[in-house]
């Protein structure tokens, strides 16, 4: 079912995106979510995201998360002009500015930078690899959300294959960060889950040939 946080989250650049009750109850709902899933007999989970803005929450999360200045992990989103670029810079310069004391707390972060959303996958990915479930990670907004739940459950990555690697500069930083190899390299930003899906066709397979393909004994090959 639907887990109804609150309509909308805050504006970043001014404001705390949620309050520190809403973050734990987001946090909380992805990992419920994660449970529903595992539970029902799930044996790989995909996170996706769907949205129009919330590349600057995840760039900035990722920024915090991996030191990195606005000017390098800034990119086009979904198009934006070059004065779209330059606002989406200055919004997430002044995002940092406010996280500059609590950068190594990943639930004070999605609380003042990140949103509902952010903090929902946050928990989700936490909780799939607490459940020993491996996820095919997506796109930027995903990646975002798993440096965030690295630092929270420390192992989890290990739980996680990369789907893809976007446009965005931000993604090539955090997936650096969780030393992660993008399956498929596209160019795609979409979003919605669709780089993890294009790639997991190629999971199937290489899943399918290490399971079937006989052993240099089983098929009477002499190795000599």
């Amino acid at each position: 079912g639907a887990h109804k946080i609150r309509r909308s989250s805050g504006n970043i650049a001014v404001e705390d995106a949620l309050t520190p009750d809403e973050v734990v109850q987001a946090i909380d709902a992805g990992r419920a979510i994660a449970d529903e899933e595992v539970d029902s007999g799930a044996d790989l989970l995909i996170a996706g995201d769907m949205g129009i803005g919330n590349t600057t929450p995840a760039t900035t999360l990722i920024a915090a998360l991996t030191d990195s200045e606005p000017v390098a992990v800034v990119g086009r989103g979904t198009g934006i002009d070059d004065a779209g670029w330059a606002r989406k810079t200055a919004a997430i310069r002044d995002a940092l500015y406010r996280t500059r004391r609590i950068s190594a707390d990943p639930v004070a972060l999605l609380r003042i930078c990140g949103g509902a959303d952010l903090a929902a996958m946050t928990g989700f990915l936490a909780q799939a690899a607490v459940r020993r479930t491996p996820v095919l990670l997506d796109g930027v907004v995903v990646t975002a959300a798993a440096l965030a739940a690295e630092k929270l459950a420390p192992g989890a990555k290990l739980w996680w294959r990369a789907g893809h690697r976007s446009t965005e500069p931000a993604h090539t930083l955090a997936l650096r960060q969780l030393e992660l190899d993008p399956i498929v390299e596209l160019d795609m930003r979409l979003g919605e889950g669709s780089g993890a899906v294009v790639a997991l066709p190629v999971l199937r397979a290489a899943v399918a040939t290490l399971a079937s393909m006989a052993t240099f004994s089983e098929a009477g090959i002499d190795k000599g």
